[in-house]
Parts: C-alpha cells; structure tokens; sequence
C-alpha cells in the first residue's frame, strides 16, 4: 500500500478537460489493458461546465489534476446521483484519492438529498468494486460484464 499524499480537491473547470481526457484513456487502457483506447467523444465533457446540475471533481498535488470523479444529478424517478466515470493516475492509486473522490460524491448527494448513489463498474474491474464494497456500496444487478452498484443515503 502507498503512502498518503497530500492533495485537494476541487470543481473542475474547462481547463480540465484534456487532463480529464487523459485520465479517461489511461483507466480504459488499465481496465481493458487496450493501448488503443480513445478518449470521450468531442462535447461528451460540455455538460459538466454548462452551470447544471452535473459537475466533475477532481484531485490535484503539485498543481497537476491527478483524479476525477464525474457526478450526474438524475430527477427521476427520484433524486440520485449516478457516478459516470472514476479515473486515479496510475502513480497514484492506493493513496486514498479515489476514496476522497467517492466520498465527495457522498457528501454532495447528502446535501442535495439525493436518496442513493448508482453506478457501473465492469465485472472484471476486482481492484474498483473492492474499493466501492468498502465504501458502502452493493451489488444491485449483475449483467454479466457490469454490475450496477449502490450507495443508500442515511436519512437524516
């Protein structure tokens, strides 16, 4: 296990987007070890800098975006939030970012009142649904190469 780093989190803005990009390629690239794995479609990222309800966090240290977490606010059929795309650079995973990426996540739905959290991680993807098993999410449905996960915000 590596040791914590010291980093912060913050909104992204739109000089975010290739670093985001990149981090995007790198997790396709380490879950489908595909080394010809391309980014997000040209816009894809727009939605996340239009002043709405979806927003991207991310993790710096040294001035460099090393993490992001992208955070989807869904109305219907009730208020959730789905997590879209988890990303840590390779150098720094097991240092506890992507923990403090969810976690944001967590404490963004709380304040919003979201009832739960939703995401998919691919069934292959051990080191990922460790991580979310840890944090409190279960396993909703399995669809034979994705599971959908689950997070229950704690009424409060």
């Amino acid at each position: 296990m590596k040791s914590m780093i010291d980093f912060s989190l913050r909104k992204a803005t739109e000089k975010d987007k290739e670093r985001i990009d990149q981090l995007f390629i790198e997790m396709l690239q380490s879950i489908y070890t595909n080394e010809e794995a391309v980014g997000y479609e040209n816009g894809y990222l727009d939605k996340f800098f239009t002043g709405g309800d979806d927003w991207i966090c991310v993790a710096e240290t040294d001035d460099k975006v090393v993490g992001y977490i992208s955070i989807e606010v869904h109305k219907a059929p009730e208020l959730f939030i789905y997590l879209d795309d988890l990303s840590v650079s390779v150098q720094f995973r097991n240092s506890g970012i992507g923990s403090a990426l969810i976690r944001e996540a967590i404490a963004f739905a709380g304040k919003i009142n979201a009832k739960h959290i939703a995401l998919h991680v691919e069934s292959s993807n051990s080191q990922a649904i460790k991580l979310y098993e840890l944090l409190g999410f279960s396993v909703q449905d399995n669809d034979g190469t994705r599971l959908l996960m689950r997070y229950d915000i704690a009424d409060a």
